[in-house]
């Protein structure tokens, strides 16, 4: 018989709280390992940290852990299989990897030798992301200890980049390499976090990405404004006029067919937004900006979270040294990215653009237009039942309800649901004031733990409902 809800949350509140400090402890020695993947000085401390993980998850329990190399760094993976051959397969996603840091960053403590001040554990890697992918090895022992379970409540797996701050070059191949181990009926992603302290959220999806550079050629060589402007096509003028031509008056992108298959926001998931306490002054002040815009029509949420957007990211030609100098330029170049939402496919995007372009450039102008690779947008539905239960588990832990969000960024994740066709989840714990890629990073230690009880009941919680779902 399971125990009453009151009991059981006190039971794994227990357990964490007597496990707090080893816990701690654990997380410190590998936030001491600065495994920087951008720095190839620090390529051995990334080894080196991927095996303490390894190490460290065979000691939590999983049967399976191994270190996955990479034509770049190391990635782990981890396995422990349920007692119940129908229990749904559940994926981690997290890296272990961290950005640099250095005391002359404007740290207050060397960024690699843990410290904590009051409730705040300050490292580089306390909050991205070694803090809430490590929560998932206590959670996973509380819910065994207080389950009576010798194994998972599913089926669960653990994959852990180690290539995540160096844009995850080599993940996608590693999925595809690995795609039948790693096969899964549901993904969850703790490389994100909540709207604050008090106000516990889940994600339900991050846009997608496209980028490109576009340069346009006129003359063969800068040539003297006198003599032959006004009688020549100029590629920094047509540069401008192609920025110009990007949006339409209600700042909706203006290239044909860029909307085409967008997911339209519902009217709930439009009003859950709405419910949250969005300062905009206060967000502005943060993006250090002195106003709004966007595309009519949309609040500044909205637009960040669920619209896809063109922006210029750079555009140039011609002089730019001190003074003048009266040239037609021979070139001139633009950078756009394109922030992606559910239902648009990157390739579709790509070729519209490569189609819209050469009716913005005037004859005499020629034009390249080169593509990154691209990352796509992820959504989960708000009724799908996995996510139901992180709402459920996030709810128990926090003793509060919880509301939704999405992200405006891109990330791997999208590759994992593309390859691996399971639905993306997201748990994090992280809030906005714990300094991702800045100074001091660190992470609120009240919050870790309601992460380590957040996973110690999602897995029973997903391997009850997602049976009855299905």
């Amino acid at each position: 018989m399971s125990q009453p809800v009151d009991s059981a949350v006190s039971a794994v509140r227990t357990y964490v709280q007597q496990h707090r400090a080893a816990f701690l402890d654990d997380l410190a020695e590998w936030l001491r390992i600065p495994s920087v993947s951008a720095q190839p000085d620090h390529a051995s401390d990334v080894r080196r940290s991927a095996d303490w993980l390894a190490a460290r998850l065979k000691e939590t329990g999983f049967p399976t852990a191994e270190v996955w190399q990479t034509p770049g760094a190391p990635a782990v993976y981890a396995e422990w299989p349920s007692d119940d051959p129908g229990a749904p397969t559940v994926l981690v996603y997290g890296h272990h990897d961290v950005q640099p840091a250095a005391r002359e960053d404007g740290w207050d403590s060397e960024p690699f030798e843990p410290v904590v001040r009051g409730n705040r554990l300050y490292a580089r890697g306390a909050a991205d992301d070694k803090g809430q992918v490590f929560f998932h090895t206590l959670g996973v022992r509380a819910h065994l200890a207080t389950t009576g379970r010798t194994a998972p409540a599913v089926h669960l797996k653990l994959l852990v980049e180690g290539e995540e701050e160096s844009g995850s070059p080599h993940f996608r191949a590693l999925v595809e390499q690995h795609a039948d181990r790693l096969a899964a009926d549901a993904v969850i992603v703790s490389d994100t976090g909540m709207w604050s302290e008090d106000t516990p959220t889940v994600c339900t999806g991050m846009r997608g990405l496209a980028e490109c550079e576009i340069r346009l050629y006129g003359p063969d060589q800068d040539i003297h404004s006198g003599s032959f402007g006004g009688a020549v096509p100029n590629p920094a003028t047509a540069a401008a006029r192609l920025v110009a031509a990007l949006h339409d008056e209600h700042a909706r992108v203006a290239i044909p067919g860029f909307y085409d298959g967008v997911v339209e926001l519902t009217d709930r998931e439009r009003e859950l937004f709405a419910e949250l306490p969005f300062d905009e002054q206060q967000w502005l002040r943060t993006a250090k900006s002195h106003g709004t815009l966007g595309e009519a029509g949309y609040s500044t949420l909205e637009r960040i979270w669920a619209r896809p957007t063109a922006e210029v990211n750079g555009i140039g030609g011609g002089y730019q040294g001190p003074g003048s100098k009266t040239i037609v330029p021979s070139s001139a170049m633009v950078k756009l990215s394109f922030r992606l939402v559910a239902g648009q496919d990157p390739e579709q995007v790509a070729q519209a653009v490569r189609d819209w372009v050469p009716g913005q450039v005037p004859d005499g102008i020629r034009h390249e237009i080169a593509f990154s690779p691209a990352t796509r947008p992820c959504l989960t539905p708000l009724d799908h039942p996995a996510l139901q239960s992180v709402v459920r588990a996030m709810s128990r832990a926090f003793d509060a309800p919880v509301r939704f969000t999405r992200e405006g960024g891109s990330g791997p994740a999208a590759d994992l649901q593309d390859v691996l066709g399971a639905p993306v989840l997201f748990l994090g714990i992280s809030v906005p004031s714990d300094g991702w890629h800045a100074p001091n990073e660190k992470v609120e230690l009240d919050l870790l733990l309601k992460g380590v009880e957040t996973s110690a009941y999602l897995w029973g919680d997903l391997a009850e409902h997602w049976r009855h779902a299905t």
